[in-house]
């Protein structure tokens, strides 16, 4: 019953995750006086457009959409780390301590954590431009029929037996839907055969990523540690594909803790998958 964006200071709603639009998103204030200052700030911290990467924005979808057709993905990933682009081989980039404890040590700001932040998306500082900015507002006027898609796509999912029960919130995720299956591994090389990738697959935590020095122990890290082991996230716009390819697989949903598995708390069933940004 809360409006999206009222909770704490500044809430974050990615357009590259929830429309598509690869590029842009949204920063709701709780207090709308510091409005025109965090513009100025954002304002001083862009670069300025550049052509070629307007253009490298256009093609890409379709170039993506080439990749998948050809299943050539390992190819474009070669390419993408011959160019000096790949950051990371899995889903957590390195977290290079040494240099992350002395980016954190000097004045606070984006220049000393640039290169953690620019992964996957170099450009990220950049203005946009106006085929960006045009391809933005394009995506974001389907919202709705994105939202209800989703919405579909997440009651199918949480209706699967790799679903955990909802819990006394309701709480019901849009963006990827976490399913638990047994053998992850298994699963991903399955919906692989059949061109969907699987990412946002946190394993490890992040507090046994990065330690006690830059996050907070979790007060439940068996528990987190299950959820980051089995959750298999699941784009609801491609709900019906994924139940079926895990369905004919033989994918066997994994006991939750307290059922078997391991003992400590129980983590939020159903409960949203850590993106990146």
């Amino acid at each position: 019953g809360r409006p999206v964006g009222a909770w704490g200071e500044a809430s974050a709603f990615s357009l590259s995750k929830h429309v598509g639009a690869k590029a842009g998103g949204m920063l709701a204030l709780a207090d709308p006086g510091l409005r025109e200052a965090v513009e100025e700030t954002c304002a001083g911290l862009l670069a300025p457009r550049r052509a070629g990467a307007e253009l490298a924005y256009l093609v890409r979808p379709y170039a993506e959409a080439t990749v998948r057709g050809l299943r050539l993905r390992r190819a474009a990933w070669a390419a993408i780390r011959l160019l000096g682009l790949a950051d990371r081989e899995e889903i957590r980039m390195p977290l290079r301590p040494d240099e992350l404890a002395l980016a954190a040590r000097e004045t606070p700001g984006l220049d000393a954590h640039h290169p953690w932040v620019r992964v996957d998306m170099h450009d990220y500082r950049m203005e946009a431009g106006r085929l960006r900015l045009r391809r933005i507002g394009h995506k974001l006027d389907r919202l709705d029929d994105v939202l209800d898609a989703c919405r579909a796509g997440t009651e199918l999912l949480l209706s699967t037996p790799w679903a955990k029960p909802r819990d006394a919130h309701g709480t019901q995720p849009l963006f990827r839907v976490p399913l638990f299956v047994a053998d992850r591994d298994a699963a991903v090389a399955a919906l692989a055969r059949r061109g969907i990738v699987v990412g946002y697959l946190y394993d490890p935590p992040l507090d046994d990523y990065a330690g006690a020095e830059f996050t907070d122990p979790s007060p439940a890290p068996e528990a987190a540690r299950w959820f980051a082991r089995h959750a298999l996230p699941v784009d609801p716009l491609r709900a019906r594909t994924v139940a079926e390819v895990l369905e004919r697989s033989g994918a066997r949903p994994v006991p939750a803790p307290g059922e078997g598995e391991l003992p400590g708390s129980r983590p939020t069933p159903g409960g949203p998958v850590q993106s990146r940004d």
